[in-house]
């Protein structure tokens, strides 16, 4: 069936297509898991996300959340190289590298080298902090400027990439990126084999500069695995302003196409709330979620909460001095 942009926007088709082909139940955790695009990899509709599992000050707190996820069903774990200056991926190491929790998570982290030496250098960093043979998958990390496309194939990012994945380090190739869709969209015209692409779904998306109608049908068309980021805004401000509540925010990006939404889980009290919402878990329906984007559109159309999108305050210091700006 095909839909006009007018009910994208609008939201009468949006939800369709997870209930139809995306979500099965998972037999044991209840926590459903979805297919990673063409991959032919069933992972978890709710990922750990790697930057705030290593806020708790006692390690064994952020142990305590890695193996909770995973013993309740959410098996995706995310990362990146510089996330807390590297201390993330070396606690995240720590507690998969305890009883078997390894072979039980979907682990993924993401780079942020554009050239081949940086790139495979940082690997290496990355396999040692996260104590694994093999990344499960391996993401270009903020992909936020028009140029990235170019750096990484002029600088040999993807040459690094397909290299280590012929070697058996990693299994499968993604990038990330929250700032604009069409450098999403100029990625995936790379006509490089993408398994996965991370980006911003949430419930301020839907009206502005959206990852979900200009990047996700692409992704869909070409059987890349669509991962959620920044679910209630990033910040949390559409939350403390109470213009959207959580559940709201998870039904909302739960009911898209995406295979697996990244979410920040910094207490097991987080985590507990989330595993209960994703138990419960129904997709939204086409009058539901007009009447939430209708609710909403005074405070989303204009990116007061998407403020990564539009200022470099929320890119990485790492990346802006990539690209010539003050860290």
């Amino acid at each position: 069936m095909q839909h006009s942009r007018r009910d994208l926007i609008l939201g009468t088709a949006a939800a369709i297509p997870v209930a139809q082909s995306l979500a099965t139940q998972a037999s044991s955790t209840g926590i459903p898991t979805r297919a990673l695009g063409k991959t032919g990899v069933q992972v978890s509709m709710l990922g750990l996300g790697g930057h705030h599992q290593a806020r708790p000050k006692e390690e064994s707190e952020s142990f305590r959340i890695v193996h909770t996820a995973i013993d309740n069903g959410i098996t995706f774990m995310d990362n990146a190289w510089d996330y807390h200056d590297g201390r993330a991926e070396e606690v995240m190491g720590k507690a998969l590298a305890m009883d078997g929790y390894r072979k039980k998570a979907f682990l993924m982290t993401k780079v942020c080298d554009r050239d081949y030496a940086g790139a495979m250098k940082q690997l290496e960093e990355s396999l040692s902090r996260l104590k694994t043979d093999v990344i499960d998958l391996w993401q270009f990390h903020e992909c936020n400027y028009f140029n990235d496309p170019e750096y990484l194939m002029e600088k040999g990012g993807l040459k690094a990439a397909m290299e280590a994945k012929k070697q058996g380090k990693i299994r499968f190739i993604g990038f990330t990126g929250h700032k604009h869709p069409r450098i999403h969209r100029k990625m995936l015209a790379l006509n490089f084999p993408w398994d996965a692409c991370q980006m911003p779904i949430n419930v301020m998306d839907h009206s502005f500069e959206s990852f979900r109608h200009e990047v996700v049908p692409e992704c869909t068309k070409r059987g890349v695995g669509v991962i959620g980021m920044k679910g209630c805004g990033g910040d949390g401000r559409i939350l403390t302003d109470k213009v959207a509540t959580v559940e709201e925010c998870y039904r909302y990006f739960l009911s898209q196409p995406v295979s697996v939404q990244v979410v920040g889980l910094a207490s097991v009290e987080d985590l507990n709330r989330a595993l209960t919402i994703a138990r419960s878990f129904q997709p939204m329906k086409a009058d539901e979620l007009k009447t939430l984007s209708t609710r909403l559109k005074p405070v989303s159309g204009d990116g007061r909460y998407e403020r990564f999108k539009t200022t470099q305050g929320f890119d990485a210091g790492y990346h802006r001095k990539q690209h010539g700006f003050a860290g």
